[in-house]
């Protein structure tokens, strides 16, 4: 009992200074590996930077503690971080305290759910997603992760449209005129060098690499030239009515947000105090909608506010006095000195201080990384986000969990460890709800990692502690190093990451299995690109799809007659070319049979009456019938009347002993008579061959090979 609530007492009797020694060394090369990966997938996320550090602290360690894996290395993951963005945009600001609370709170939804599911036992629910949906839910993810960072490789900035691809144009838009070249070139360096060191030995911590090189030149070339300038020193009467205009909005915005904050308690009590229809609750709700169109109208007025002021490029000009002044390119007064540099205003959701404008005149790194672990607290709870949370959690819960029991399977396959997907499912749950009382967003088994850790040579889960100790040690002391980071190289290694999600040949597979595997794989591949950044919509499509089917196949499982093959076993005649008995209908019935399928027997038994003139006695093979419910035994009851009383034999070959013990219990076993029950089907054309042929047949399809 005490290795099922704490199952790392199974392998921690086996650590010595050996394994010891062997986990330090892969727990290190891990984090080395983990820490810039994980500040570029909080960015992916939606989060601040440091809060990819946090959700690296804890869940690594209690994802090793509790879970059945030993080197399952557990942290952010490029979907799941996606999933993460995805499900939080319509709900908060990107980067908002706000955004941030609401991505906490959905680590314990999600770590609840998988907690529950997993003390519950019931890890089976994972097979309603399936591996070709799966497959095609991840291709375009990791198309979606890669081209959600090409601003941030081009170094442009644009507001996010509606639809992924929409955004994407505009980058691309932006890109042909305000590319950041230095930025391109770092990003492109970066990605390089993790290729090649990569290729050369994965055990190589070619992320850490990268980033260091890149930190090194940002730092040395001076890569960040930001200044403050007030609003007065932008010679463009453009440029600051632009600002004023933008400023304007921005804080209309948030004082009707304010307002829409206050008025909807207001609602809710009036509803539920004087119902839907009361006069007050009607100009409540009345005042709710302005207020929100009004909203809406704003944000599409600042939102072209802010593009045209971040597409204005001006050079410094320093006056004869020495006086410096921002005009805009291309228009500085030939009196004064251009220095040649270009710079751009730094623009996002908060009003611009006209006092001091940010402009940019290098490339974007990642700048202040707060020093210190942080403070663990209780996430907080909003019922109501939680009611609008819980579906897309229960999806990122059951991705993420598909994930890591995947590459826990590979891996224990190769260690012969026990595997447990159920402890699996409760070591994720833990990890994700106590990473959330440590700041941390959803995290999952990353594969790339556990490669790592299992090619370094871990042996138990202390690899995973060690891991969390490094990420703790860079939190208290090594900060500071990480800010001249430069954010294109962070979306090179987003990059890099996602280039192992990329499996085309997975589609080609699934068509090879079943071709509507190939078609739903497809599909959902190309719906979630399409309602991107809506990604539950893609794999929900997908789902409905594979369930369908499913349901499709169960109410018309496959219903053949057999007739004698070469091998001389009894084949499908129809699937063979093979000439059918016309005296004996060999029915094989391929399903369990229930209310859903049980009508779809009695079409096909009284197609073969109307067909067959010459038909005298019905064989039906039940080696596939493994189950059988109340309306699959009346059916089966009804289909032994009906033949009888038509004057034709019935018998059955190869009874499951589940169905016989139903016959038993409801009598149909005597309707039938033991006699015409037989272990197999050979006993069975043995025994009524003679009896269905009256006359002497040189080839019977049932004794004989008889092609068509």
């Amino acid at each position: 009992m005490l290795r099922r609530v704490f199952p790392f007492l199974s392998w921690i009797r086996e650590v010595n200074i050996g394994t010891v020694r062997m986990d330090l060394i892969s727990g290190l090369t891990v984090a080395l590996i983990l820490i810039p990966q994980s500040m570029a997938y909080a960015q992916l996320a939606g989060m601040p930077v440091h809060y990819g550090l946090y959700a690296s602290l804890l869940p690594p360690m209690l994802a090793a503690l509790f879970g059945s894996s030993r080197q399952l290395a557990t942290g952010p993951v490029a979907i799941v971080s996606l999933m993460t963005a995805a499900a939080l945009g319509p709900m908060a600001t990107v980067g908002s305290e706000g955004f941030v609370a609401y991505a906490i709170l959905l680590a314990l939804i999600v770590g609840g759910f998988q907690l529950v599911l997993g003390i519950l036992r019931l890890g089976l629910v994972v097979n309603f997603l399936s591996h070709p949906v799966v497959n095609g839910f991840t291709n375009a993810g990791a198309i979606i992760i890669a081209t959600s960072q090409m601003s941030k490789m081009f170094d442009v900035f644009v507001d996010d449209a509606e639809h992924h691809y929409e955004t994407v144009y505009r980058v691309a838009e932006a890109a042909l005129t305000y590319t950041h070249w230095p930025s391109l070139a770092l990003g492109v360096f970066a990605f390089a060098v993790m290729y090649v060191l990569r290729r050369i030995d994965k055990r190589i911590p070619y992320v850490l690499v990268a980033v260091v090189l890149t930190t090194i030149i940002s730092w040395a070339t001076g890569f960040e030239k930001n200044v403050k300038a007030p609003l007065d020193l932008i010679a463009s009467e453009e440029c600051r009515e632009l600002v004023r205009e933008f400023n304007a909005g921005i804080r209309e915005i948030a004082k009707l947000g304010a307002d829409r904050a206050e008025l909807g308690p207001r609602l809710s009590d009036a509803e539920e105090r004087q119902g839907p229809h009361a006069s007050v609750t009607l100009e409540l709700r009345h005042q709710t909608a302005l207020i929100v169109a009004r909203m809406d109208q704003l944000k599409e007025e600042t939102h072209h506010k802010r593009t045209a002021i971040r597409s204005l490029l001006f050079t410094r000009v320093t006056s004869p006095d020495g006086r410096e002044s921002y005009y805009l390119k291309g228009r500085a007064p030939v009196e004064g000195q251009a220095d040649g540099s270009v710079w751009r205003v730094k623009v996002g959701n908060s009003p611009l201080d006209e006092g001091g404008l940010m402009l940019m005149g290098g490339g974007s790194v990642v700048g202040k990384v707060p020093q210190g672990l942080p403070a663990l607290s209780l996430p907080k709870f909003d019922l109501r986000a939680v009611l609008h949370l819980l579906p897309i959690a229960a999806i990122i819960s059951l991705l993420g969990f598909m994930e890591a029991i995947s590459i826990a399977k590979a891996m224990a396959a190769k260690t012969g460890q026990r595997l447990d997907p159920n402890q699996e499912l409760i070591g994720q749950g833990i990890a994700n709800i106590i990473g959330a009382f440590g700041k941390s967003f959803p995290v999952s088994g990353s594969f790339s990692r556990s490669a790592v850790n299992i090619q370094a040579g871990a042996v138990t889960g202390l690899s995973s502690v060690f891991t969390s100790v490094t990420v703790g040690i860079v939190l208290l002391f090594l900060t500071p190093l990480l800010y001249y980071l430069p954010q294109s190289v962070l979306a090179a290694v987003i990059m890099m990451a996602v280039i192992g999600l990329i499996n085309v040949s997975g589609f080609i597979h699934a068509w090879k299995a079943q071709w509507y595997d190939g078609v739903f794989s497809v599909v959902t591949f190309v719906c979630t690109l399409i309602t991107a950044p809506h990604l539950d919509k893609g794999i929900m499509i997908g789902v409905a799809l594979s369930l369908g089917m499913f349901l499709y196949k169960s109410m018309r499982p496959k219903v053949t007659t057999l007739s004698m093959y070469p091998d001389r076993s009894y084949q499908s005649a129809r699937d063979f070319g093979l000439r059918e008995c016309r005296h004996i209908a060999v029915i094989r019935f391929d399903g369990q049979l229930f209310y859903a399928n049980a009508g779809y027997l009695e079409e096909q038994v009284s197609e073969k009456i109307m067909s067959m003139p010459e038909l005298r006695h019905f064989l039906i093979v039940s080696n596939g019938i493994n189950d059988m419910d109340a309306s699959g035994e009346e059916t089966l009851s009804l289909i032994v009347d009906r033949v009888r009383s038509a004057g034709y034999g019935i018998s059955f070959s190869g009874v499951n002993e589940n169905v016989l013990a139903v016959m038993k219990r409801t009598h149909l076993l005597e309707k039938i008579g033991e006699e015409n029950i037989y272990p197999s089907l050979e006993r069975a054309v043995e025994s009524i061959h003679s009896k269905a042929h009256t006359q002497c047949e040189d080839s019977c399809p049932l004794q004989a090979v008889c092609f068509l």
